[in-house]
């Protein structure tokens, strides 16, 4: 079985590329309906495995803001510390108060950092997830409707198609208009 979208929808790509022309029309090709339709299933069968990625991407966005929480809280405790420590000594108080204020700025600037650089990040795959399975479910949705076209085809009275064996001759190029 594949492992994936893509390559199951290449494997389909191929059998319709290396099909056998139809007899007395270059343009028109046989394919084995039940291996196309088995493709289109496997490919079905996918998506779930898809979104369970987006999902994963989701799962770590919210673990690396959360530990970037932690980063930050933890710098803030620290410097909060220094501070009262700093504050202890009345030489030093003013000089104590100003770091501590410079420690949480430059922790919550961190933080907003690496929040940003994590939803950033997050973002861009669940877009190229998104556009992924777009993509596949939308040549499903055309291959699955040239399906459709062909069969309906074979059930209409001798439309020419049936090259006079009295099998189903797949019209490629009717498909693409």
């Amino acid at each position: 079985m594949a492992s994936g979208v893509e390559e199951l929808l290449d494997m389909l790509f191929e059998m319709i590329d290396e099909a056998k022309n139809a007899p007395f029309a270059s343009d028109k090709c046989v394919i084995e309906r039940d291996r196309a339709l088995d493709l289109i299933d496997d490919i079905r069968s996918q998506f779930p495995m898809e979104l369970t990625e987006a999902r994963k991407m989701m799962a770590r966005r919210a673990e690396m803001e959360a530990e970037s929480k932690r980063k930050a809280e933890s710098i803030v405790r620290g410097a909060e510390e220094r501070a009262k420590q700093l504050l202890a000594a009345d030489t030093l108080a003013l000089q104590a108060k100003q770091r501590a204020n410079d420690m949480i700025r430059q922790a919550e600037e961190r933080s907003r950092a690496l929040k940003r650089s994590a939803n950033e990040y997050c973002e861009d795959a669940l877009r190229r997830t998104e556009e992924a399975v777009a993509e596949a479910y939308d040549e499903i949705k055309q291959s699955r409707s040239r399906f459709r076209a062909a069969a309906n085809a074979t059930s209409a009275p001798s439309s020419g198609l049936s090259g006079g064996s009295g099998r189903t001759i797949y019209d490629a190029a009717a498909d693409q208009d």
